[in-house]
């Protein structure tokens, strides 16, 4: 091949591009923002999707964001592909951030005081054994509670941007598109 690697990158790099981009984060973020504004569809359609996919991120159960983004993405009329992008929200750097406030807006939503109880000393231990039926009461129940009005203040704090940056780029190039198919006066 023509721009093949000399040595294949072990596990450990392949973890260590995974988790941090070889170029630089803002980077990365740049070219998903690029991604999103020229996907063809209308602005609407562009941010109802990215929304969708920001508000599955903050769904605590690992490996549905993909598809809760997509179906709901698809019930209201989104992108899909959009809201496939809009989940890489969810990262294993944000990830714990957002889990850890989700914890604690469930807490509040079930108990309605911040000074709720706090979790138990054995966590670490029911963790560990992943055992659905203990971890569903002191954590499972309250991060699904906290995800939905946490996931929905984000959706809407990212969908009015992601239209205006959709209709502003998308006038733009049809602008751009027109000038060029004017001919030139002689």
């Amino acid at each position: 091949m023509l721009f093949k690697r000399r040595k294949d990158p072990g596990i450990r790099e392949r973890l260590r591009v995974a988790l941090w981009p070889r170029r630089s984060v803002g980077r990365s973020l740049r070219y998903f923002g690029k991604r999103v504004l020229r996907l063809r569809a209308t602005p609407h359609a562009i941010a109802a999707g990215f929304a969708c996919g920001i508000f599955a991120a903050f769904i605590p159960i690992l490996g549905i964001h993909i598809a809760i983004a997509v179906a709901v993405a698809w019930l209201i009329g989104g992108n899909i592909a959009a809201a496939i992008i809009g989940t890489t929200l969810g990262n294993p750097l944000i990830l714990p951030f957002i889990w850890a406030a989700t914890l604690e807006a469930g807490r509040f939503v079930l108990t309605g005081s911040l000074n709720a109880d706090p979790l138990p000393h054995h966590l670490g231990s029911m963790l560990r054994h992943l055992d659905f039926a203990v971890l569903w009461a002191p954590l499972i129940k309250p991060m699904l509670i906290g995800a939905v009005p946490l996931g929905l203040a984000a959706a809407l704090l990212v969908y009015f941007p992601v239209r205006w940056a959709a209709n502003s780029f998308q006038s733009r190039r049809r602008l751009g598109f027109r000038l060029e198919k004017v001919p030139e006066p002689s």
